[in-house]
């Protein structure tokens, strides 16, 4: 390891920064002012993704990997929202990772440049695991924005509910819609449930 060149690793930490800014642009349309960043929702979508694999029978930590690095393209072509991508050619997120990677170390730009094309592919259980999280978590932005008096976050909780493949994710869906947002609070304080 110590012949390796890190500069590029130490460039793309810097650029995986950007993602904490970088704003889920489709909320906009929903109305939301100050939306989630791309790293906040990548951080929920990896969770979930665990717990999708755990309960689907794959492995957790590997969905929980691709889901880390599901949007990390976005440093590069923002967070082209539905709309956007009908008026614009979506960067292949292929492409644009080995580019990300040009310069790192073989063991590592191989391992990020596998992930992507896994996740993408749809190659794997815990790809679908991966993917069916970042609908999930879509569906509980929605929510929870929804409850914050953003209405039309409606649509994306339908949209995203109604992409979901797996057995555990759409059963996680429809107790999420089953909930309310602050019904794990009142619980936790052993308050009676509404």
């Amino acid at each position: 390891m110590a012949d390796n060149d890190l500069s590029a690793v130490a460039h793309f930490l810097f650029e995986a920064g950007t993602l904490k800014n970088a704003r889920r642009t489709g909320w906009w349309m929903a109305g939301v002012r100050d939306p989630e960043s791309v790293a906040e929702h990548s951080w929920r979508t990896a969770l979930i993704a665990s717990v999708i694999a755990k309960l689907e029978g794959a492995d957790p930590a590997r969905a929980a990997f691709l889901a880390v690095w599901h949007d990390t393209q976005e440093s590069r072509t923002g967070d082209v929202n539905y709309l956007g991508k009908k008026y614009s050619t979506a960067a292949d997120p292929r492409a644009v990772t080995a580019d990300q990677t040009a310069g790192m170390p073989d063991v590592l730009a191989e391992t990020i440049r596998d992930l992507v094309d896994e996740y993408e592919a749809k190659g794997s259980a815990e790809a679908i695991c991966a993917r069916d999280a970042d609908k999930l978590e879509c569906l509980l932005q929605g929510i929870e924005y929804k409850a914050q008096g953003y209405e039309s976050a409606q649509r994306w909780i339908d949209n995203s509910r109604g992409r979901i493949v797996t057995e555990t994710a759409g059963r996680l869906a429809d107790e999420l819609l089953a909930q309310g947002g602050l019904d794990w609070l009142r619980k936790a304080l052993g308050e009676a449930e509404r």
